[in-house]
């Protein structure tokens, strides 16, 4: 477009912050990557490749360069429109709605400053405003990269890290180089979560309005380099059982073993260390429950996504303000949870006095599923039997299973497995637990190992009157099915929840479908 042409008679510019996610693939060998792909249209993508001066792999993101004349006058409109624009304006606008907003706010600034730019420009500089007002600044790339699970920030003059879905660890060319602009984005991400950070409250724990979760200290004090933040991004369309097996994060036996434990009702803890895949593993066995079933969840952060009508989700509130009113935490929305007249109760992770009653409601017959810390059945017990929980070992004889999970460096490729799966027999009274493994992976070789006493089937015959010879007979008919449906890459979320549903309601059909006798 010629230069001549006045600012307000240019096209708005179309943005895509949600574009096509690609295809990428697990390469063995690191020196060998070397991808880019779009994380907003047209605007921002990423390079991921070798580093051979480093010797590592590097994440840089590529976004339009300004030139000094273009640098000054984004500058200049940045300061003008925060001075007209409101943060509430800014969370209250849809994203389409906002675009327009943020056109018509610089095109009357230029007019009124004087400014004249050609249309390249005006796109590079429209690109920057909309991705700082209505995203998280230099950020906001990052939180758009469909496989980055986790954003790390140590503090100024340090490169952010991420933790991508594909490659795991990586050091990004993003560094906040000034304290005042890192504490200037905490402040961004403390008003986003509607949460209060300061120099007389400088840690902030938060959500953000998509989902994700928000850790960050705001001072010197307590942080050597300044502010940080950690950024757990929330995932909204969860690995499905299928994926996992893809992934061999577990067997085909494996979850047709939990599919029958959830099928009748036996309560199942989840452990592992901090994301060793607990909250994963939680999802996706939550397809296996009933399409006709109540299910009630309760999260500090909104991290589960049922394919299901009959599904409340809860979340708990934080404190406000100062005075920190108004908390309704993980106890109150469990303790009113079992009023709701739930078939299945599923919280996200217990660490407090809630277990207590999360047992208890294991106890008088609600169905739970949990996640919790821990590497192993004893050091869960000694969890729950410890401050702050203390529950009484009798008590925890209402525990059916416990799944671990960890963290597992396979070929030179960081993996999770889900390592074993114990079943608890017995806990007397001094805390001492009798249990059976019927499933775990072995690391010399890779391979996960079965064997077939099951004391919890055994427990699903008593309790239900089916003979064992026909509950052998369903699991191995689902160990077929599950491995069917994995053949076939069955992956999307919504097929794999309506497959599962049909086997609910005709299984026979559904088994002649796909060949499984």
């Amino acid at each position: 477009m010629p230069k001549e042409q006045s600012i307000q008679d240019y096209p708005r510019v179309e943005i895509d912050f949600s574009p096509k996610i690609p295809p990428l693939q697990k390469i063995k060998d690191k020196t060998k990557i070397n991808v880019r792909y779009c994380l907003i249209k047209p605007f921002a993508f990423v390079h991921i490749y070798w580093d051979s001066r480093t010797y590592e792999l590097a994440y840089e993101i590529e976004e339009p360069r300004l030139n000094e004349e273009e640098t000054v006058c984004k500058e200049q409109m940045i300061s003008a429109m925060k001075n007209i624009i409101e943060h509430e304006t800014v969370v209250q606008k849809d994203g389409n709605a906002l675009m327009d907003y943020i056109d018509r706010r610089f095109k009357i600034l230029a007019v009124e400053l004087g400014v004249k730019l050609s249309y390249e420009s005006y796109k590079k500089i429209y690109y920057y405003l909309c991705r700082d007002f209505i995203g998280f600044n230099e950020v906001e790339p990052l939180l758009r990269d469909y496989f980055v699970e986790d954003i790390e920030c140590n503090g100024a003059e340090t490169p952010i890290y991420i933790v991508h879905r594909i490659y795991r660890n990586i050091r990004t060319n993003i560094v906040f180089n000034e304290i005042s602009k890192l504490e200037s984005f905490v402040e961004k991400l403390s008003q986003r979560c509607g949460k209060y950070v300061s120099y007389a409250n400088p840690i902030l724990d938060g959500t953000l309005p998509d989902g994700s979760r928000v850790n960050a200290t705001y001072t010197k004090d307590i942080t050597s380099k300044g502010p940080t933040f950690t950024i757990r991004k929330f995932t909204k369309t969860p690995w499905t059982p299928p994926q996992l097996l893809s992934f061999n994060t577990l067997s085909p036996e494996m979850l047709a073993y939990l599919w029958l434990l959830v099928e009748y009702k036996m309560n199942i803890l989840i452990t592992g260390g901090t994301s060793s895949g607990k909250t994963t593993l939680l999802n996706a066995i939550s397809f296996f429950i009933p399409p006709e079933a109540r299910v009630v969840s309760i999260e500090d952060t909104r991290e589960l996504n049922l394919a299901r009508e009959n599904w409340l989700p809860s979340v708990v509130r934080g404190a406000t303000g100062v005075e920190k009113l108004g908390e309704i935490d993980l106890f109150t929305l469990l303790r009113s949870s079992f009023r709701q007249n739930p078939d299945y109760v599923i919280v996200g992770e217990v660490r407090g006095k809630e277990a207590y009653v999360l047992f208890q409601g294991m106890a008088s017959g609600h169905s739970s599923i949990s996640t919790m810390h821990g590497d192993s059945v004893d050091t869960v017990i000694k969890r729950l039997e410890t401050p702050p929980i203390e529950l009484s070992p009798t008590l925890l004889n209402v525990l059916d299973c416990v799944c671990i999970m960890t963290h597992a460096i396979v070929n030179k490729q960081e993996t999770r497995k889900l390592r074993s799966i114990v079943e608890i027999i017995n806990v007397d009274s001094k805390g001492i637990a009798r249990t059976n493994t019927p499933f775990t992976w072995n690391p010399s070789d890779n391979k996960f190992y079965f064997k077939r006493n099951s004391k919890i089937f055994e427990k699903i015959s008593e309790r239900y009157g089916i003979r064992m010879e026909e509950i052998e007979l369903e699991f191995r008919r689902r160990v077929q099915l599950i491995y069917k449906i994995y053949q076939q890459k069955i992956f999307e979320f919504k097929r794999v929840q309506d497959t599962i549903n049909e086997y609910y309601k005709k299984p026979e059909q559904l088994l002649r479908k796909f060949g499984v006798e």
